[in-house]
């Protein structure tokens, strides 16, 4: 996987998510071996108008890096002005987020949409690559719907204007996240593409992500939801395709440390208010599965004071060491596999 003069071999990449993949998560993700990570996906239009919340998007640290700023848009004016300021930042590269299927960024014609708009995908993505002295790159999907897939057709004309690679996310626009993630189809662009292409969907296990490679052959993978609550995942996949074996087994203890890490970072970053407030989406994803979590979880998310959260969390661990000398706690890997939307163990 080599994009510009970074050369990162098989990488395993933490995905842009809105709301998620925040200064805080980053270095989280960063610290258990997401080998690349990037921002969450800001608006053109709101870069270009000096929008301090889209602004602070932009900020990383050295300990994070290699990091990608990606930015979403429909204009070619728009995209290339934001894409000068993003550069500004020094990321290792811009990304071009032409997959969102959300209504507020299809909806307005930029994200998924420009699926349905080829040549002024590629006329954007052009006006990106001539904008900056960066690597430019894409993250897409299939197509808008299944009636109309149209990657495979794209893929060339985006290499001949400078994208310099690929991440495709195996689902159609209309699919949102419904279903199980087409990676034949994303085989079928490695196996067309001459620049690298990073491999997409459903990635919720260290085994899903060997399978990923090999079902595709794609160059890298990225990881979006199966990260949210479980940074453990790029340490587990690291250790899977390099010995063969996960070693890396994290338990209630791992998770609940790590979720009081991320909130004191969160509040670091953002203010004790919107920190804390911020934090509230991923409790319920670092504590899933555990015995009566759902009474711990309404605590959480009501408590105003990051202090008492942290209180909380310590009190509940303490709860489920009770549970684990009854044998109430289940082993972490095998709920994620019961819960994983594919069967991939066979490899």
């Amino acid at each position: 996987m080599k994009v510009g003069s970074l050369d990162i071999g098989q990488a395993i990449m933490l995905a842009p998510m809105e709301e998620v993949t925040d200064r805080s998560f980053r270095k989280i993700c960063k610290r258990f071996g997401a080998d690349v990570v990037y921002t969450e996906f800001i608006s053109a239009e709101a870069i270009r108008r000096q929008v301090d919340t889209s602004l602070r998007k932009m900020r990383f640290d050295d300990d994070e890096a290699p990091v990608v700023v990606q930015i979403f848009g429909n204009s070619q004016e728009a995209m290339a002005e934001a894409a000068v300021i993003a550069a500004s930042c020094s990321p290792a590269w811009i990304d071009i987020n032409f997959g969102c299927p959300a209504k507020k960024v299809a909806g307005k014609g930029a994200g998924a949409a420009l699926l349905k708009e080829p040549d002024k995908m590629v006329a954007i993505a052009a006006a990106v690559v001539r904008a900056v002295n960066l690597p430019v790159t894409v993250k897409t999907r299939l197509g808008w719907d299944r009636d109309s897939i149209n990657i495979v057709d794209i893929v060339p004309r985006l290499e001949d204007v400078g994208v310099q690679a690929l991440a495709i996310h195996g689902r159609t626009r209309s699919e949102m996240y419904r279903g199980v993630a087409d990676w034949e189809w994303i085989r079928k662009v490695t196996e067309k593409a001459r620049i690298p292409v990073i491999a997409n969907g459903d990635i919720w296990s260290a085994a899903d992500a060997r399978a990923m490679f090999a079902e595709t052959g794609a160059d890298a993978v990225m990881i979006g939801r199966g990260a949210i609550g479980n940074p453990f995942i790029f340490a587990q996949a690291r250790e899977l395709l390099d010995t063969g074996r996960v070693v890396t087994h994290p338990d209630y203890r791992d998770r609940i440390a790590v979720a009081v890490e991320h909130l004191k970072l969160s509040v670091e970053f953002k203010g004790e208010k919107y920190g804390s407030l911020e934090m509230r989406r991923h409790y319920s994803t670092y504590l899933k599965g555990l015995p009566r979590v759902s009474r711990v979880r309404d605590k959480l998310v009501r408590e105003p004071d990051w202090r008492n959260v942290i209180e909380i969390l310590q009190a509940y661990e303490v709860e489920c060491e009770g549970y684990e000398r009854e044998g109430k706690i289940r082993d972490y890997a095998e709920f994620l596999n019961d819960h994983s939307k594919r069967l991939t163990l066979n490899y």
